[in-house]
């Protein structure tokens, strides 16, 4: 080989490999709530704010090492070589600084709350429990991706929908006898665009060096929270993340419910407990005795026959608009606002 001719080859393996490293800019517009419901949503309202409660639509650019998120009155970069986090605030022209290490502590304040109040709920031990030497329960993960044929046209865009289950269980059991994890997402998807997968990809990254799950729109404190209740999480997401690669095309509108299911001895266990609050409210006298009656007739209208199942969190993400076009100012702090320490 001639060295004109090595030199050629040489450039051009340069080039690919470089094509291969870096990675694309990408802008989107995007709508994102996620609620989660009764005291885990107490928790995560907290730090979520308006934003938890009500969703937000805001604009997501990614270029290189930064991601930006604009919703026009605050902000948010996140860089993921500095490992720090900017918020910003647009009407007052100020942004506060947090590391990755403030956040990792703030994770598990959540976490530790979240647990704290998973405890109160929980009914009183009646002895102290004994400790076991039974072995660890193996976890069952079963997987169900369905396609509809179902199509419709969302923000322009042509889409399918797919509908992606994920079940958690105790092996050698069914859900309903062992309880358990169901996910469910239900996506709309557009042939593969190839420059939105760089922020899941960023997103990811990001989450890696939190050391936590990931769920688009979600802080890392309200998944400390989640994930302190609910610890099959973890898994679960992962396996829900596997699956949805394999999926051919773009997620234009999602959205993913997270059911806790509860084993035959937990509902049997909770039938006791209100049997014996009915007698108990019986044993008051006829006022005590019609109360508990009104109690249980309001319940049975209000909620119906008992269910094992309950959503505890859902998940909403749509896509608005996708451009490949972004500067540098898109994900820096803008010129003239102050820190705020």
């Amino acid at each position: 080989m001639t060295r004109a001719r090595m030199a050629v080859v040489l450039t051009l393996t340069l080039v690919g490999a470089s094509a291969y490293s870096l990675r694309a800019d990408v802008r989107q517009d995007q709508k994102t709530h996620v609620e989660f419901a009764g005291a885990l949503g107490k928790v995560v309202n907290i730090f979520g704010g308006k934003a938890a409660r009500e969703g937000v639509t805001s604009t997501v650019a990614v270029k290189g090492d930064r991601k930006a998120t604009s919703n026009g009155e605050t902000g948010q970069i996140i860089d993921l070589n500095e490992e720090k986090v900017y918020d910003l605030d647009f009407k007052k022209q100020s942004y506060k600084v947090t590391t990755f290490a403030e956040l990792r502590r703030r994770m598990e304040e959540a976490q530790k709350k979240a647990e704290e109040q998973a405890a109160k709920e929980k009914p009183a031990p009646k002895s102290e429990a004994k400790p076991s030497n039974e072995p660890q329960k193996e976890m069952q993960i079963d997987v169900d991706v369905k396609n509809t044929g179902q199509t419709k046209t969302i923000n322009g865009f042509n889409t399918r929908q797919v509908i992606t289950t994920i079940t958690m269980h105790e092996k050698g059991k069914t859900l309903d006898e062992s309880g358990g994890l169901v996910m469910t997402a239900d996506s709309w998807l557009t042939p593969k665009i190839d420059a939105v997968k760089e922020i899941s990809e960023f997103d990811m990254r990001y989450w890696q060096k939190l050391n936590g799950p990931m769920i688009m729109g979600a802080s890392p404190e309200q998944m400390a929270a989640a994930m302190a209740q609910y610890p099959m999480m973890k898994d679960a997401l992962a396996r829900m993340r596997t699956e949805g690669a394999k999926v051919d095309g773009t997620a234009i509108l999602t959205t993913m419910t997270t059911d806790s299911v509860k084993s035959k001895e937990e509902m049997a266990q909770e039938q006791k407990q209100s049997d014996e609050d009915t007698k108990s409210s019986a044993s008051g006298g006829v006022g005590g005795m019609f109360g508990g009656l009104a109690k249980k007739m309001t319940k049975k209208k209000t909620e119906g026959e008992p269910s094992n199942r309950t959503t505890f969190m859902t998940t909403t993400n749509e896509v608005l608009k996708v451009t490949t076009d972004v500067a540098a100012a898109d994900v820096s702090v803008p010129a003239g606002f102050k820190e705020n320490k």
